[in-house]
């Protein structure tokens, strides 16, 4: 395959899955759980950086009725719509699937050159949520009123420095008469 994708460092709300294209039997050779940074998936991708907690095999036989599309969805918060269009492909796929959701690749920036075993079928985006911009109509949400003039506590600076300003001349007067 020689798709490439970009990953950037800050890339959230994506979901990428790819089929994997082995004999049920080689399947943990490939995924090797002995290997803690799952290194033939990540070479497979050609990926700088993976976290293996966040890589996700999915057996599809283990899905029954909810069927990928249905995991995508329901299981891992895909937008419907973003389904919608794939769900003819997705529902006849067979054997296993890597599911990558943005958290996999580790907050790097990277380039994915994704080749045999793994095959892409699709990137998927998880629903925004939607900012809600209406005012706060409750007693709380008005506040205190704002003061107009200046606080009690600059007035007394102010008073204070002409106290000292009055005293200075004071003292330098009688220290000129005394002269």
């Amino acid at each position: 395959m020689s798709d490439r994708m970009q990953i950037s460092a800050t890339e959230t709300g994506l979901v990428r899955v790819f089929a994997i294209d082995l004999p049920p039997e080689t399947i943990a050779e490939f995924t090797n759980p002995d290997s803690p940074d799952i290194a033939a998936i990540r070479d497979a991708l050609g990926a700088e950086a993976l976290s293996p907690g966040h890589v996700d095999l999915v057996r599809l036989a283990d899905l029954g009725e909810l069927g990928l599309d249905g995991y995508l969805v329901d299981g891992l918060g895909v937008a419907e719509d973003e389904i919608a269009t794939d769900r003819t492909r997705l529902r006849p796929l067979r054997g296993y699937v890597l599911v990558l959701p943005s958290r996999a690749f580790a907050g790097t920036a990277q380039t994915l050159t994704p080749r045999a075993p793994l095959r892409w079928i699709g990137t998927y985006a998880e629903p925004r949520a939607k900012s809600d911009f209406t005012p706060l109509t409750s007693e709380g949400a008005k506040g205190a009123p704002l003061q107009t003039g200046p606080s009690n506590a600059a007035i007394s600076g102010r008073v204070a420095s002409i106290v000292l300003l009055v005293l200075f001349l004071l003292v330098a007067v009688m220290v000129w008469i005394a002269g």
